[in-house]
């Protein structure tokens, strides 16, 4: 009996770990704000560094391997997505209300540059240059430590005014916006 009963406590063990929700490799995440009254809104997907510190960028390094290197998805599995309720200007593009793919030209790691697609729906390697709405210089930083899992942000600033920040790994690169 006392066997049996050690048998059912480990079956019932093991089911219990194997019904667990597992973690996503990177999973999906979503950041949005509200300026001047508008929402926007940006969901990805956030891959980790997971040991790979000084192997992300770089001529050899992880992103390099993308298919249109070096434009890069700027997350991971389906397309990285900007959705905006208004009307925005980011640099001298003109950004009509509605959802685009965002994408990032890491050619000159001093100076990113993010993409602004108009096909949207794809997985994120499917890049369109025929498709770009336009293309806005980041200002580049330094997070003051490792940053792990790739991250998004939208910060208010003053009055119609808001900034977009893609953080990841020892980079970090922003973008201001205003609503229009």
């Amino acid at each position: 009996m006392k066997r049996l009963f050690v048998a059912a406590a480990a079956l019932f063990a093991a089911v219990s770990l194997s019904a667990q929700p597992k973690q996503a490799a990177s999973p999906a995440e979503n950041a949005t704000a509200t300026i001047a009254g508008h929402t926007i809104s940006i969901k990805y997907s956030s891959p980790g560094v997971k040991g790979r510190e000084g192997k992300i960028f770089g001529k050899d390094g992880l992103i390099s391997h993308d298919p249109h290197y070096p434009v890069w998805r700027a997350g991971a599995n389906a397309a990285t997505t900007l959705t905006t309720d208004a009307d925005l200007k980011m640099g001298d593009v003109m950004v009509p209300k509605g959802t685009y793919t965002l994408f990032v030209d890491i050619s000159d790691p001093d100076q990113w540059q993010l993409i602004l697609n108009k096909k949207t729906g794809e997985w994120g390697l499917a890049y369109d240059a025929t498709q770009d709405l336009g293309r806005v210089k980041m200002k580049m930083t330094h997070p003051t430590s490792m940053v792990e899992n790739l991250n998004w942000s939208i910060s208010a600033l003053s009055g119609p005014t808001g900034q977009i920040t893609l953080a990841w790994e020892n980079h970090s690169a922003s973008v201001l916006f205003a609503v229009h």
